[in-house]
Protein backbone atom coordinates (compact mmCIF):
# COMPACT_ATOMS: atom_id res chain seq x y z
CA UNK A 1 0.00 0.00 0.00
CA UNK A 2 1.58 3.27 -1.09
CA UNK A 3 1.20 6.31 1.19
CA UNK A 4 -1.49 8.87 0.46
CA UNK A 5 0.25 12.19 -0.23
CA UNK A 6 -0.37 14.95 2.23
CA UNK A 7 0.36 18.65 2.62
CA UNK A 8 3.86 19.32 3.87
CA UNK A 9 5.41 16.12 2.47
CA UNK A 10 7.50 16.35 -0.69
CA UNK A 11 8.60 13.62 -3.06
CA UNK A 12 12.16 14.21 -1.86
CA UNK A 13 11.09 13.85 1.76
CA UNK A 14 9.37 10.52 1.07
CA UNK A 15 12.33 9.32 -0.97
CA UNK A 16 14.80 10.12 1.79
CA UNK A 17 12.66 8.14 4.21
CA UNK A 18 12.92 5.14 1.89
CA UNK A 19 9.31 5.36 0.70
CA UNK A 20 8.34 4.77 -2.93
CA UNK A 21 5.31 6.95 -3.66
CA UNK A 22 2.66 6.30 -6.27
CA UNK A 23 4.21 9.08 -8.36
CA UNK A 24 7.65 7.44 -8.19
CA UNK A 25 6.14 4.12 -9.20
CA UNK A 26 4.34 5.67 -12.20
CA UNK A 27 7.55 7.37 -13.32
CA UNK A 28 9.41 4.07 -13.02
CA UNK A 29 6.82 2.31 -15.19
CA UNK A 30 6.85 5.08 -17.82
CA UNK A 31 10.64 5.22 -17.96
CA UNK A 32 11.30 1.47 -17.72
CA UNK A 33 13.29 1.98 -14.52
CA UNK A 34 13.48 0.14 -11.23
CA UNK A 35 11.24 1.98 -8.72
CA UNK A 36 14.07 1.83 -6.19
CA UNK A 37 16.36 3.66 -8.64
CA UNK A 38 13.73 6.37 -9.09
CA UNK A 39 13.43 6.71 -5.32
CA UNK A 40 17.19 6.99 -4.81
CA UNK A 41 17.55 9.54 -7.63
CA UNK A 42 14.76 11.68 -6.17
CA UNK A 43 16.41 11.42 -2.74
CA UNK A 44 19.70 12.65 -4.19
CA UNK A 45 18.11 15.54 -6.10
CA UNK A 46 19.25 14.24 -9.49
CA UNK A 47 15.62 13.48 -10.44
CA UNK A 48 12.54 15.57 -9.76
CA UNK A 49 8.85 14.74 -10.01
CA UNK A 50 6.93 18.04 -10.29
CA UNK A 51 3.59 17.17 -8.71
CA UNK A 52 1.85 19.76 -6.56
CA UNK A 53 -0.43 18.13 -3.99
CA UNK A 54 -3.26 20.36 -5.23
CA UNK A 55 -2.96 19.41 -8.91
CA UNK A 56 -5.66 16.79 -9.40
CA UNK A 57 -5.65 14.51 -12.43
CA UNK A 58 -1.92 14.89 -13.00
CA UNK A 59 0.10 12.15 -14.68
CA UNK A 60 3.51 12.55 -13.01
CA UNK A 61 6.75 12.68 -14.96
CA UNK A 62 10.39 12.37 -13.94
CA UNK A 63 12.99 14.94 -14.98
CA UNK A 64 16.66 14.10 -14.56
CA UNK A 65 19.65 12.20 -15.87
CA UNK A 66 18.21 8.76 -15.22
CA UNK A 67 15.10 9.56 -17.28
CA UNK A 68 14.57 10.47 -20.93
CA UNK A 69 14.77 14.13 -21.91
CA UNK A 70 11.51 16.02 -21.46
CA UNK A 71 9.98 18.70 -23.68
CA UNK A 72 8.21 21.72 -22.22
CA UNK A 73 5.73 23.83 -24.22
CA UNK A 74 5.13 27.50 -23.44
CA UNK A 75 1.60 28.89 -23.67
CA UNK A 76 -0.01 32.03 -22.31
CA UNK A 77 -1.99 35.18 -23.00
CA UNK A 78 -0.62 38.65 -23.62
CA UNK A 79 -1.88 42.21 -23.06
CA UNK A 80 -2.65 42.28 -26.80
CA UNK A 81 -4.63 39.04 -26.89
CA UNK A 82 -6.23 37.28 -23.94
CA UNK A 83 -8.73 34.44 -24.29
CA UNK A 84 -8.88 31.53 -21.89
CA UNK A 85 -10.48 29.26 -24.50
CA UNK A 86 -7.52 29.90 -26.79
CA UNK A 87 -5.10 29.04 -24.00
CA UNK A 88 -6.96 25.80 -23.25
CA UNK A 89 -6.81 24.96 -26.95
CA UNK A 90 -3.05 25.55 -26.90
CA UNK A 91 -2.82 23.27 -23.87
CA UNK A 92 -4.78 20.53 -25.63
CA UNK A 93 -2.61 20.77 -28.76
CA UNK A 94 0.62 20.73 -26.73
CA UNK A 95 -0.41 17.58 -24.86
CA UNK A 96 -1.75 15.93 -28.01
CA UNK A 97 1.58 16.34 -29.77
CA UNK A 98 3.65 15.04 -26.90
CA UNK A 99 4.63 17.92 -24.60
CA UNK A 100 5.74 16.51 -21.26
CA UNK A 101 5.00 19.77 -19.42
CA UNK A 102 3.57 23.20 -20.12
CA UNK A 103 4.29 26.66 -18.76
CA UNK A 104 1.60 29.29 -18.45
CA UNK A 105 3.49 32.51 -19.27
CA UNK A 106 0.37 34.69 -19.35
CA UNK A 107 0.88 38.43 -18.99
CA UNK A 108 -2.58 39.70 -20.00
CA UNK A 109 -6.20 39.18 -19.01
CA UNK A 110 -7.40 37.48 -15.84
CA UNK A 111 -4.19 35.66 -14.91
CA UNK A 112 -5.69 33.82 -11.94
CA UNK A 113 -8.62 32.45 -13.92
CA UNK A 114 -6.46 31.43 -16.89
CA UNK A 115 -3.93 29.67 -14.66
CA UNK A 116 -6.57 27.81 -12.65
CA UNK A 117 -8.37 26.66 -15.81
CA UNK A 118 -5.11 25.36 -17.27
CA UNK A 119 -4.24 23.46 -14.09
CA UNK A 120 -7.76 22.04 -13.89
CA UNK A 121 -7.55 20.77 -17.46
CA UNK A 122 -3.89 19.69 -17.63
CA UNK A 123 -2.75 16.09 -17.18
CA UNK A 124 0.91 17.18 -17.45
CA UNK A 125 2.88 19.31 -14.96
CA UNK A 126 2.16 23.05 -15.18
CA UNK A 127 4.78 25.70 -14.56
CA UNK A 128 4.57 29.47 -14.10
CA UNK A 129 6.79 32.51 -13.63
CA UNK A 130 5.20 34.31 -10.65
CA UNK A 131 7.07 37.57 -11.22
CA UNK A 132 5.11 38.08 -14.45
CA UNK A 133 1.97 38.42 -12.36
CA UNK A 134 3.77 40.49 -9.71
CA UNK A 135 4.74 43.02 -12.39
CA UNK A 136 1.27 43.08 -13.99
CA UNK A 137 -0.55 43.92 -10.78
CA UNK A 138 1.18 47.25 -10.13
CA UNK A 139 1.32 50.43 -12.18
CA UNK A 140 5.02 50.87 -11.48
CA UNK A 141 7.41 47.96 -10.89
CA UNK A 142 9.42 50.24 -8.61
CA UNK A 143 6.45 50.39 -6.21
CA UNK A 144 6.71 46.69 -5.44
CA UNK A 145 7.39 45.67 -1.83
CA UNK A 146 9.53 42.61 -1.07
CA UNK A 147 6.52 40.74 0.34
CA UNK A 148 4.69 41.22 -2.99
CA UNK A 149 7.20 38.87 -4.64
CA UNK A 150 6.48 36.14 -2.08
CA UNK A 151 2.70 36.50 -1.93
CA UNK A 152 2.27 35.59 -5.61
CA UNK A 153 4.54 32.55 -5.20
CA UNK A 154 2.23 31.32 -2.45
CA UNK A 155 -0.87 32.05 -4.56
CA UNK A 156 0.47 29.97 -7.45
CA UNK A 157 1.47 27.15 -5.11
CA UNK A 158 -2.00 27.00 -3.55
CA UNK A 159 -3.56 26.91 -7.03
CA UNK A 160 -1.65 23.73 -7.87
CA UNK A 161 1.34 24.93 -9.93
CA UNK A 162 3.82 22.04 -10.16
CA UNK A 163 6.99 24.00 -10.90
CA UNK A 164 7.77 27.69 -10.98
CA UNK A 165 10.64 29.86 -12.11
CA UNK A 166 12.21 31.86 -9.30
CA UNK A 167 14.98 34.30 -10.25
CA UNK A 168 16.77 34.14 -6.90
CA UNK A 169 20.34 33.96 -8.24
CA UNK A 170 20.69 37.48 -9.65
CA UNK A 171 22.13 39.75 -6.96
CA UNK A 172 22.66 43.48 -6.57
CA UNK A 173 26.43 43.02 -6.75
CA UNK A 174 26.12 41.30 -10.15
CA UNK A 175 24.76 44.38 -11.94
CA UNK A 176 28.15 46.08 -12.56
CA UNK A 177 29.24 42.90 -14.39
CA UNK A 178 26.73 43.73 -17.14
CA UNK A 179 28.40 46.96 -18.26
CA UNK A 180 30.45 45.30 -21.00
CA UNK A 181 27.64 43.12 -22.31
CA UNK A 182 26.43 43.40 -25.87
CA UNK A 183 22.81 42.56 -25.07
CA UNK A 184 22.49 43.24 -21.34
CA UNK A 185 19.68 41.31 -19.63
CA UNK A 186 17.29 39.42 -21.93
CA UNK A 187 15.41 37.55 -19.20
CA UNK A 188 12.08 39.26 -18.53
CA UNK A 189 12.10 38.21 -14.89
CA UNK A 190 15.76 39.06 -14.50
CA UNK A 191 15.26 42.54 -15.94
CA UNK A 192 12.33 43.26 -13.61
CA UNK A 193 14.38 42.28 -10.56
CA UNK A 194 17.48 44.14 -11.78
CA UNK A 195 15.41 47.29 -12.32
CA UNK A 196 13.93 47.01 -8.82
CA UNK A 197 17.32 46.38 -7.17
CA UNK A 198 19.02 49.19 -9.08
CA UNK A 199 16.35 51.72 -8.09
CA UNK A 200 16.04 50.74 -4.43
CA UNK A 201 19.72 49.80 -3.94
CA UNK A 202 18.41 46.69 -2.17
CA UNK A 203 19.08 43.00 -2.55
CA UNK A 204 16.89 40.66 -4.60
CA UNK A 205 13.79 39.86 -2.48
CA UNK A 206 13.71 36.30 -3.87
CA UNK A 207 17.26 35.79 -2.57
CA UNK A 208 16.74 37.50 0.78
CA UNK A 209 13.45 35.67 1.41
CA UNK A 210 14.45 32.33 -0.12
CA UNK A 211 13.70 30.63 3.19
CA UNK A 212 10.07 31.74 2.93
CA UNK A 213 9.90 30.43 -0.64
CA UNK A 214 11.25 27.06 0.51
CA UNK A 215 8.56 26.81 3.19
CA UNK A 216 5.88 27.41 0.55
CA UNK A 217 7.45 24.95 -1.88
CA UNK A 218 7.73 22.27 0.77
CA UNK A 219 4.13 22.68 1.92
CA UNK A 220 2.70 22.07 -1.57
CA UNK A 221 5.62 20.11 -3.08
CA UNK A 222 6.37 22.71 -5.73
CA UNK A 223 9.53 22.08 -7.73
CA UNK A 224 11.58 25.27 -7.92
CA UNK A 225 13.07 26.11 -11.30
CA UNK A 226 15.94 28.44 -10.44
CA UNK A 227 15.82 31.03 -13.20
CA UNK A 228 18.86 32.31 -15.07
CA UNK A 229 18.13 36.02 -15.02
CA UNK A 230 21.61 36.74 -16.38
CA UNK A 231 21.67 34.19 -19.17
CA UNK A 232 23.53 35.51 -22.24
CA UNK A 233 21.29 36.97 -24.93
CA UNK A 234 23.92 36.82 -27.66
CA UNK A 235 26.94 34.68 -28.48
CA UNK A 236 29.20 37.63 -27.61
CA UNK A 237 28.04 37.45 -23.97
CA UNK A 238 28.31 33.67 -23.57
CA UNK A 239 30.32 32.43 -20.59
CA UNK A 240 30.91 35.91 -19.18
CA UNK A 241 31.46 36.76 -15.51
CA UNK A 242 27.81 37.70 -14.96
CA UNK A 243 26.50 34.35 -16.20
CA UNK A 244 28.81 32.31 -14.01
CA UNK A 245 28.46 34.59 -10.97
CA UNK A 246 24.72 33.93 -10.99
CA UNK A 247 25.27 30.21 -11.56
CA UNK A 248 27.49 30.04 -8.45
CA UNK A 249 24.69 31.57 -6.36
CA UNK A 250 22.19 29.15 -7.89
CA UNK A 251 24.45 26.25 -6.90
CA UNK A 252 24.31 27.42 -3.28
CA UNK A 253 20.53 27.80 -3.49
CA UNK A 254 20.25 24.20 -4.73
CA UNK A 255 21.87 23.00 -1.51
CA UNK A 256 19.58 25.24 0.56
CA UNK A 257 16.54 23.73 -1.17
CA UNK A 258 17.74 20.17 -0.61
CA UNK A 259 18.28 20.90 3.08
CA UNK A 260 14.51 21.55 3.25
CA UNK A 261 13.61 18.53 1.07
CA UNK A 262 12.49 20.83 -1.76
CA UNK A 263 12.90 19.60 -5.34
CA UNK A 264 14.80 21.89 -7.68
CA UNK A 265 15.90 22.22 -11.29
CA UNK A 266 18.33 24.76 -12.78
CA UNK A 267 17.74 26.93 -15.86
CA UNK A 268 20.30 27.86 -18.51
CA UNK A 269 22.36 28.56 -20.54
CA UNK A 270 20.75 30.82 -23.21
CA UNK A 271 22.82 31.86 -26.24
CA UNK A 272 25.89 29.62 -26.42
CA UNK A 273 28.14 28.77 -29.41
CA UNK A 274 27.65 25.19 -30.51
CA UNK A 275 31.16 24.13 -29.50
CA UNK A 276 30.65 25.37 -25.91
CA UNK A 277 27.44 23.50 -25.08
CA UNK A 278 29.08 20.41 -23.61
CA UNK A 279 31.34 22.55 -21.44
CA UNK A 280 28.38 24.58 -20.16
CA UNK A 281 26.46 21.44 -19.23
CA UNK A 282 29.47 20.03 -17.39
CA UNK A 283 29.98 23.28 -15.48
CA UNK A 284 26.31 23.35 -14.50
CA UNK A 285 26.46 19.75 -13.31
CA UNK A 286 29.51 20.52 -11.16
CA UNK A 287 28.45 23.87 -9.71
CA UNK A 288 24.81 22.85 -9.18
CA UNK A 289 25.56 19.38 -7.79
CA UNK A 290 23.94 17.46 -10.67
CA UNK A 291 20.52 19.01 -10.22
CA UNK A 292 18.47 18.55 -13.43
CA UNK A 293 19.21 21.15 -16.11
CA UNK A 294 16.25 22.99 -17.69
CA UNK A 295 17.71 24.10 -21.01
CA UNK A 296 16.61 27.48 -22.30
CA UNK A 297 18.14 26.98 -25.71
CA UNK A 298 20.99 26.49 -26.13
CA UNK A 299 20.45 29.10 -28.86
CA UNK A 300 23.45 28.73 -31.12
CA UNK A 301 23.13 31.73 -33.45
CA UNK A 302 22.13 35.39 -33.19
CA UNK A 303 20.91 35.70 -36.76
CA UNK A 304 17.54 33.95 -36.64
CA UNK A 305 15.09 36.32 -34.88
CA UNK A 306 11.67 34.72 -34.76
CA UNK A 307 13.15 31.26 -35.21
CA UNK A 308 14.59 30.62 -31.75
CA UNK A 309 12.68 27.32 -31.70
CA UNK A 310 14.76 26.11 -34.64
CA UNK A 311 18.10 27.33 -33.29
CA UNK A 312 17.22 25.83 -29.90
CA UNK A 313 16.52 22.49 -31.59
CA UNK A 314 19.96 22.69 -33.23
CA UNK A 315 21.49 23.39 -29.84
CA UNK A 316 19.60 20.54 -28.22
Amino acid sequence: MRPKRRIGMTQMMYAREGIITEEMYEVAVDEGLDPELVRSEVASGRLVIPANVNHKGLHPIGIGMAARCKVNANIGSSPVSSNEDVELEKLEIAIRYGADAVMDLSTGGDLNRIRRKIIERSTVPVGTVPIYQVAKEVEEILDLKPQDFIDVVELHAKDGVDFMTIHAGILLEHLPLLERRTTGIVSRGGSIIACWMSYHKRQNPYYEMFGDILEIAREYDVTLSLGDGLRPGSLADANDKAQFAELKVIGDLVLSAWEKDVQVIVEGPGHIPLDMIAMNVEIERRICHEAPFYLLGPIVTDVAPGYDHITSAIGA
